[in-house]
């Protein structure tokens, strides 16, 4: 059986899966967007998911058009059409079609896409070995251009900072904001851990908000390790004791040297490995069934 993709109501097969070319999703990427994960069945933190998307699409004026139960409906739909029981979920909502011009009062209907797939971010030796990743040269939008709290589909910031990581050889990026403090990866939120404290930069610099992240935030509350946001610099990364990313796709992962320099003792930390150990086991048993 082919994938299917659902398409404002319809699941088609992949290969027949199309928007028209005036959709301001694809001319001038005005649109909002969700990555969510399932794990044996389960869909992991659904409902904060889709909250985000509908935070996003009010930010843009973008209405949905569709309820939050129906379009919870939609991606179960989705996935039991697909037998998928560990997926990625990538769900779309596009300005829908308009003509050339800028205005959004063009385009009169929005179109929702909800794709099923599986997805392998990183390698498996990553999550083993941690990543060495590196900060380049590219900044982060700043919040009052473009905010990162939404979830736009227009991703070209974060694409030229991983294409600078890609060229030079790394996996993944960290992104400065506009005054050089750190942000965020392109894809990822960033942690390090500093004598046994978990730091993480506060949202305001630059940074998605993102629901790993916040994940990662209660699983070090319930053990115990005091955890704060805080305005960090290549030079408190360089001198951490441990380091990881997090993201829906990635996960969690280890990283274990940033611009060539050695995080702590070169591999991946206890209170990473611990958090990351949490976090699998969290996957297993909290979700909504489909």
């Amino acid at each position: 059986m082919g994938l299917k993709v659902y398409v404002d109501g319809k699941l088609v097969s992949k290969d027949d899966a199309k928007i028209s070319v005036f959709d301001h999703g694809l001319l001038y990427g005005d649109g909002v967007f969700e990555g969510i994960r399932t794990y044996d069945g389960l869909i992991f933190k659904l409902k904060k998911h889709i909250d985000r998307l509908y935070q996003s699409a009010h930010s843009i004026m973008l209405e949905i058009p569709m309820s939050k139960k129906g379009l919870i409906e939609a991606v179960k739909q989705t996935l039991r059409a697909n037998r998928l029981k560990n997926a990625y979920i990538r769900l779309i909502v596009t300005r829908g079609v308009g003509d050339l011009g800028l205005d959004p009062r063009r385009c009169q209907k929005p179109s929702i896409i909800i794709i099923t797939d599986k997805i392998a971010l990183y390698s498996e030796k990553f999550y083993k070995q941690g990543m060495e990743i590196i900060t380049v040269p590219t900044r982060r939008n700043i919040p009052e251009a473009l905010n990162p709290q939404i979830k736009s589909l227009n991703y070209l910031n974060n694409i030229l900072a991983k294409i600078e990581a890609v060229n030079a050889g790394a996996e993944e990026a960290i992104m400065l904001n506009s005054e050089g403090y750190v942000a965020e990866c392109t894809g990822d939120n960033l942690f390090i851990v500093k004598r046994a404290t978990l730091l993480t930069p506060p949202v305001y610099l630059g940074s998605l908000r993102g629901i790993t992240r916040d994940v990662i935030f209660d699983l070090a509350k319930a053990i115990k390790i005091p955890v704060r946001e805080e305005v960090l610099t290549r030079h408190d990364l360089f001198n951490a004791d441990e380091c990881f990313l997090t993201g829906t796709a990635a996960e969690a992962i280890p990283v274990v040297k940033i611009d060539g320099r050695k995080i702590g003792d070169g591999k991946p930390g206890k209170i990473t490995l611990k958090l990351i150990r949490k976090f699998h086991r969290l996957t297993k048993v909290n979700g909504e069934r489909y």
